[in-house]
């Protein structure tokens, strides 16, 4: 019986997710099946929903439904400067390539809430390259990119931000970036005047510019 429930599950989890893609032009066919599942087990309590089938007739016959389930199907976990070492070798072994070129573009493709986009103008500022460099942060949830060009996150979070920004290098203190209040942090206007933020798939859409460098932390690891 157990056996069963899951298979039925796993067929009511591809009929819902190709619906989404005719009718949503949200392309999860290619996102790791396993995350899929664990997410979509989540949204069925969310909207009261005993079966995929019938969260399947939300989305498809209650248009406020698809954008929450967006919640559900893009992950939005990030932190600024995550993985220090990462952001270290960034600053020590590809900036010094970067400073070669006149301009820069670079993308940073599934940005999610911005996070990993104001680490990036934060480094390039302190390199001096901010200023010739055009950032695109792209992501496929509306909700996420608000947030993101908003450039607000709580101030419980600034802590750990403080935490990986040393570690990765960073040369002055990461509170000089942005102005607070008991509740938010507000990142500095001039670290976003370089960036554009746009809605991209990655799965549907076509590359939109020749870049120097892609950053795509946040969602290469969802997809199969």
């Amino acid at each position: 019986m157990l056996q069963q429930r899951k298979k039925t599950f796993d067929i009511e989890q591809h009929l819902l997710i190709e619906a989404i893609y005719h009718r949503f032009h949200y392309d999860f066919r290619g996102y790791a099946q396993a995350s899929l599942k664990r997410r979509l087990q989540t949204a069925l309590t969310r909207f009261n929903c005993r079966s995929l089938s019938q969260l399947q007739h939300l989305v498809l016959h209650e248009p406020e439904v698809f954008p929450a389930m967006l919640e559900y199907l893009t992950v939005q976990v990030s932190e600024m400067f995550r993985d220090p070492t990462y952001f270290r070798a960034l600053r020590e072994k590809v900036v010094p390539l970067l400073r070669t070129y006149p301009s820069l573009k670079i993308w940073v493709a599934g940005c999610s809430t911005g996070e990993e986009v104001y680490s990036l103008a934060i480094l390039l500022r302190e390199e001096g390259l901010l200023d010739r460099t055009l950032i695109y942060a792209t992501d496929i949830n509306p909700e996420a990119l608000r947030i993101a060009e908003a450039g607000i996150y709580p101030i419980d979070r600034m802590a750990q931000f403080g935490t990986n920004y040393r570690q990765a290098g960073g040369t002055a203190s990461l509170s000089e970036y942005y102005t607070a209040n008991v509740e938010d942090a507000l990142f500095m206007r001039s670290l976003r005047k370089n960036i554009v933020f746009a809605d991209h798939s990655l799965a549907t859409d076509s590359v939109f510019s020749e870049v120097h460098l892609v950053s795509c932390r946040n969602v290469l690891i969802y997809f199969n």
